[in-house]
């Protein structure tokens, strides 16, 4: 919270579930607003590293040179994804949260082109389809967070362009990592994205079970988001040629 020190470990994580346990929209976006001061020191407690494990797997999919490329951080939060896109080149960086508190915590290091109050599920994106190279959603696919039923609204994605997607596999996640899995089917089954990779991570995570990566690319004629599917692999990311 804004009025408190960083805290222990276990502090931090009772912190992460209150936030995860506050059913009211209205209410969560307070309580981010309060914490937004000390995020940052609390997650870097959680030795949280799904930015940099996301933005690992993005780079290696990517075509064409990082610079060139226009990327969306959906639910940015105060920009950790933004800071660990920049070690490898990526500057035109666009963010989108539903926490005015983090959005001016991620607005004071510069890193963002453009920063927009939207939260995902209640309200469009605010860019026309196909604006983005490639859209992250780090950290914000679970219970009470991002809907599933707002997936669809990653259509700002370009043809061909490419998404990447965190969730966690957890026993207090494992309903909306089922909804999730099955959304992502129907949309592979629809024909509207490619699926590239599933990646398992066993380690960074606040919470024992893993973190899980999907990544998957858009056909070049299609009109929806790129979007993937979930796999019980524990291979390391491997393309689809």
């Amino acid at each position: 919270m804004a009025q408190e020190e960083g805290g222990s470990l276990p502090e931090v994580r009772a912190r992460v579930r209150a936030a995860h346990g506050i059913p009211d929209l209205a209410q969560k976006l307070h309580f981010y607003d309060r914490w937004a001061p000390d995020y940052e020191q609390d997650v870097a407690t959680l030795q949280y590293h799904a930015p940099r494990l996301a933005v690992d797997c993005l780079t290696q999919a990517l075509p064409g040179p990082p610079h060139s490329a226009l990327i969306l951080d959906v639910a940015c939060g105060t920009g950790l994804v933004a800071a660990e896109l920049r070690a490898p080149g990526f500057l035109q960086l666009h963010g989108v949260d539903g926490s005015p508190g983090m959005l001016e915590q991620a607005r004071a290091p510069g890193l963002y082109q453009r920063l927009s109050l939207c939260t995902l599920g209640q309200e469009p994106l605010p860019s026309p389809e196909g604006t983005f190279n490639a859209v992250l959603i780090v950290g914000a696919l679970s219970d009470s967070q991002v809907p599933c039923n707002a997936i669809p609204e990653l259509r700002v994605t370009k043809p061909g362009g490419l998404v990447c997607l965190t969730t966690r596999t957890n026993s207090s996640n494992l309903q909306y990592k089922e909804a999730l899995e099955a959304t992502l089917d129907r949309m592979e089954q629809a024909g509207t994205w490619e699926g590239l990779v599933a990646w398992p991570v066993d380690r960074g995570s606040w919470l024992p079970p893993s973190w899980r990566w999907y990544l998957a690319s858009l056909p070049r004629m299609a009109s929806s988001p790129a979007l993937s599917t979930c796999t019980e692999s524990g291979r390391r990311p491997r393309l689809r040629k």
